[in-house]
């Protein structure tokens, strides 16, 4: 249970407590089950309704899957992990997506470490740092634009006709349809495998900056651009802006 569930799941036990207690106590309402026909009766009434609601509350808050959240607007690390988590059942690219969770993960750690090293070596205000951190940003774009490709291809890939591509009934489609469609689904598998990729190559450059900070003495400013791990993540930044275009 998330904390944000955690607290709405309390809100709802307070406010049906808090009902209850306005409705039946001689303080307030003093409705009576004892009492007349149409007291019970507004009593019964009450404690079903009561019960109905923190059944159906609790199911919606701890056992309801949420609504899928649109790739357009997924934003957070969290959103991120929840969207490929929805995915894990696919088999067809189950492996896959177990990759790309853990390279969320990794890159999550390795910003970290990243981040804490700068903040021992540079002061917040220098220029130094601030180069560096918004490097290990505009990388961070990138591995998350890769992830919503990645997503966005999960989303109207239909595993149920991938596999009737690969049993018995695919043979009684004709030639040339079958290896078009197989030609189609192939691409979507090729297209995830790339970006992954592309993704494992980036916390590999993440991994060399932060070998060549850790063995940086002294240095001016303008040598950060002459770094050799610097050029080889500004050339893939620049490579992928073009790619976009």
């Amino acid at each position: 249970m998330t904390g944000t569930s955690f607290i709405k799941l309390l809100g709802l036990l307070l406010g049906v407590a808090a009902v209850n207690v306005l409705v039946l106590s001689p303080g307030f309402i003093g409705l009576e089950i004892g009492g007349s026909a149409f007291s019970a009766a507004c009593g019964i009434t009450l404690f079903l309704a009561s019960a109905l609601a923190l059944l159906y509350g609790s199911y919606a808050l701890l056992f309801k899957p949420p609504l899928a959240l649109p790739v357009k607007e997924i934003r957070t690390h969290e959103d991120y992990i929840e969207a490929l988590s929805r995915y894990k059942r696919m088999k067809a690219l189950e492996h896959e997506i177990t990759l790309a969770l853990e390279q969320l993960d990794r890159l999550h750690k390795k910003k970290d470490t990243l981040l804490n090293v700068l903040q021992q070596r540079f002061d917040p205000a220098e220029l130094s740092y601030k180069k560096f951190a918004s490097t290990i940003l505009e990388v961070e774009k990138l591995f998350y634009l890769n992830v919503r490709s990645i997503l966005n291809r999960l989303s109207v890939f239909d595993e149920s006709e991938f596999k009737r591509l690969q049993g018995r009934q695919a043979a009684s489609l004709p030639k040339d349809l079958l290896q078009e469609k197989t030609a189609m689904y192939n691409e979507y598998l090729t297209f995830v495998k790339n970006s992954l990729g592309t993704n494992e190559e980036i916390l590999l450059k993440l991994d060399k900056l932060l070998l060549e900070i850790s063995r940086l003495d002294s240095f001016e400013p303008g040598d950060i651009e002459n770094m050799p791990c610097m050029q080889e993540i500004d050339a893939l930044i620049q490579q992928t802006k073009l790619y976009k275009q």
